[in-house]
């Protein structure tokens, strides 16, 4: 993890990619986002950079490689696992099954998108401010 790194939204919808990006230019937030639009493009974009992300948020319903099937591609790259980036789902889906399933592979955390502006405008501020302050294997490198 970089703090100073891209953070990497994985999102098809281009309405919930438009209410990111608007989010972190209401938030000031100094780091730049990268969309990716399924795990596919986003484990060949991870497999293939050499900047260091600052943070992954996931949708998990995506066509091509879902979230779930994403993280445990990660999970199981060497490379990519030393990297060590934080890896969060931020998603529609709130069923307890997938819930588990996600925990399964070592996520960082899991968020339901809220549907109201400025909710969801509060749920990206807490998850900023808590990577910012965090120690990581990678906060020195």
């Amino acid at each position: 993890m970089s703090r100073r790194g891209p953070i990497i939204s994985i999102e098809d919808d281009v309405d919930d990619q438009f209410l990111i990006k608007s989010i972190i230019e209401e938030l000031e937030i100094p780091n730049p986002v990268i969309f990716l639009e399924n795990g596919m493009e986003a484990l060949i974009f991870l497999e293939t950079t050499q900047e260091q992300p600052f943070l992954i948020m996931c949708d998990i319903n995506m066509p091509v490689m879902n979230g779930l099937e994403l993280r445990d591609r990660i999970e199981r790259n060497e490379y990519l696992k030393k990297k060590a980036i934080p890896f969060i789902f931020l998603t529609t889906a709130d069923d307890p099954r997938v819930i588990n399933l996600a925990y399964d592979d070592t996520i960082q955390g899991f968020f339901k998108k809220e549907t109201n502006f400025t909710e969801l405008k509060s749920r990206f501020q807490v998850i900023y401010q808590y990577w910012q302050s965090c120690l990581h294997p990678n906060t020195f490198a």
